[in-house]
């Protein structure tokens, strides 16, 4: 259980993250998730990386259980900074990163998604930000990496998810298989970015960043100050105390 690093083939590091039964991180999660990355980034023999999960689903966010069990803001600063740590170590991996998604990638799984170079998903993946049900913001800048911006909107407002076939027609999924072929499609992927010269490729990914309309370290940071303001206000609180709970059994909302 955690994250683990392999390498299935010369030129690729596989960075799998195992933390059932969901793949909800806790804080030290999303920090060994993005020194992992970063690690593999930084040798000089690898020129892609594949980014997977073990499990039902690719990742369901932040462990509110572990937020509801802490009596102060700890978890909360925690998750927050781990997450932009997580996020921000994809994006700024000195190589290509490609993300194998199956099952449910939702909030922080679209931090992840929204920030790699290219997306594989199985048939059943789905992809969504259900944030306002769970008392918090954020990654709204992933999402608008994925999907355009008012479909962007009418997820986030709702909580709903696009499918694997959805994200196909727009553009931001690459392929779409079978569950059981996933990461045998993702490291086909990863294996033809390894075949290119590793210091070109290096190049390549640091000159396509460089050109990004978005910054995406400073938008998401900017919507994280949002998360906070609803955490101080005891919105979040009230909502997150619901968590889990059947619909209409929860606390009764102002």
């Amino acid at each position: 259980m955690g994250v683990s690093t392999t390498g299935p083939e010369k030129g690729i590091s596989l960075v799998t993250v195992d933390f059932p039964p969901v793949n909800a991180l806790p804080v030290h999660g999303w920090y060994e998730l993005a020194d992992a990355v970063r690690t593999a980034g930084r040798d000089p023999g690898i020129r892609c990386v594949v980014l997977a999960a073990e499990g039902r689903g690719f990742n369901a966010g932040v462990d509110i259980k572990e937020m509801q069990r802490d009596p102060g803001h700890n978890a909360l600063i925690g998750a927050n900074r781990g997450c932009y740590e997580a996020f921000a170590a994809v994006y700024e991996c000195e190589v290509p990163v490609v993300a194998a998604v199956q099952g449910h990638c939702l909030g922080g799984g679209i931090g992840l998604v929204g920030n790699a170079d290219v997306v594989v998903a199985s048939e059943d993946a789905t992809f969504g930000l259900p944030e306002l049900d769970r008392g918090a913001l954020g990654a709204a800048t992933h999402l608008a990496r994925l999907v355009p911006q008012h479909l962007m909107r009418a997820l986030y407002y709702t909580s709903r998810t696009a499918t694997a076939r959805e994200l196909l027609a727009h553009g931001s999924v690459w392929k779409v298989v079978r569950r059981s072929e996933l990461l045998d499609a993702a490291l086909e992927l990863a294996r033809e970015i390894a075949r290119k010269d590793g210091s070109l490729i290096r190049l390549a990914k640091a000159a396509i960043n460089g050109i990004d309309p978005v910054d995406v370290r400073r938008s998401y940071r900017f919507e994280q100050g949002f998360t906070f303001e609803a955490n101080l206000s005891g919105v979040a609180d009230r909502i997150r105390d619901t968590f889990g709970e059947e619909p209409g059994k929860g606390k009764e909302r102002a």
